[in-house]
């Protein structure tokens, strides 16, 4: 997996690896993630490598724990979409949650949501508002929303419209 991780971050082979890579990956074992799972993370986001620990990565995970995800959880939903270490708590997650909750989710099912489909915090508003709005008429929201958010447009609308 290294020459894959290089092809994609070339800048890592000047990377210190006991300043840089080392604590990033104690870091991520710290939270639960398994040394599999930190490959993984770490082959298929190179750049997380550059994310500050400090400031980017330990306040998401703080916020994840926050609104009720647990250790394990949090772990399974990096390993799925490590990109959530990257996401602005107040750009995108924050916002996200808020848009859930205002759709008259309760905490146990946005909860739930985010773990069986962490990339939900990912998606732009517009298409997730959209999509929101038409689940939730048909009394489908909580139910359908993760699957519904990796449709085409088309496969959507054809589905759910």
């Amino acid at each position: 997996q290294i020459p894959k991780v290089i092809a994609k971050l070339p800048a890592l082979l000047g990377s210190s690896v006991e300043g840089n890579l080392k604590p990033k990956a104690l870091w991520l074992s710290q939270v639960s993630l398994s040394h599999a799972q930190i490959a993984k993370v770490i082959a298929s986001l190179p750049a997380l490598l550059g994310y500050s620990v400090e400031e980017n990565m330990k306040p998401t995970v703080r916020w994840l724990a926050d609104i009720g995800i647990d250790e394990l959880q949090i772990a399974i939903a990096i390993s799925n979409k490590p990109q959530l270490l990257g996401y602005s708590l107040e750009q995108n997650l924050k916002p996200t949650v808020q848009a859930l909750r205002d759709q008259g989710l309760t905490q146990p099912q946005i909860t739930s949501m985010l773990v069986r489909c962490p990339a939900l915090l990912g998606y732009s508003r517009k298409r997730l508002m959209h999509r929101m709005s038409i689940l939730s008429a048909q009394g489908r929201l909580s139910k359908s929303l993760g699957s519904a958010m990796v449709l085409t447009d088309a496969k959507f609308a054809a589905r759910f419209q």
